[in-house]
């Protein structure tokens, strides 16, 4: 059986990247790896061992285009309105909070955020499905 242990993504600032992800979601530096021409940042959460892999290219000085495959990452937590207050305090601009229903049943409560090279971000509220 097989077992997704990452995510990658190329980020233009490493400082600015990793800044983002611990405050907005208290990930913590698992390793990093500098090699000639790009370093690898491997990003954990302690209640997970899925990482975010941040890609460095040395010589890249223009902004990443997203295109239009990428849609957005997704971390659930316990407390979303905590959170989103949270993250309006840190100045981290998340969307309103809303409310998905199926059939009438509540399946998603949810924001998002951008990270500073434009990634989407889904914050959900523990429930149902999102455990």
């Amino acid at each position: 059986m097989a077992k997704a242990i990452h995510s990658m993504i190329r980020v233009l600032d490493e400082a600015r990247s990793t800044d983002f992800y611990v405050k907005a979601f208290g990930l913590a530096i698992a390793d990093r790896f500098p090699f000639d021409g790009f370093t690898l940042v491997y990003l954990r959460s302690p209640d997970a061992d899925f990482e975010l892999e941040l890609t460095i290219n040395h010589d890249r000085t223009e902004p990443y285009q997203l295109g239009d495959g990428y849609g957005h990452m997704a971390f659930v937590v316990d407390d979303l309105g905590a959170e989103h207050a949270r993250f309006e305090q840190l100045g981290l601009n998340p969307t309103p909070v809303k409310e998905f229903f199926r059939e009438g049943t509540l399946l998603a409560k949810f924001f998002f955020v951008t990270d500073p090279d434009g990634y989407k971000i889904e914050v959900l509220q523990k429930h149902g499905r999102y455990k």
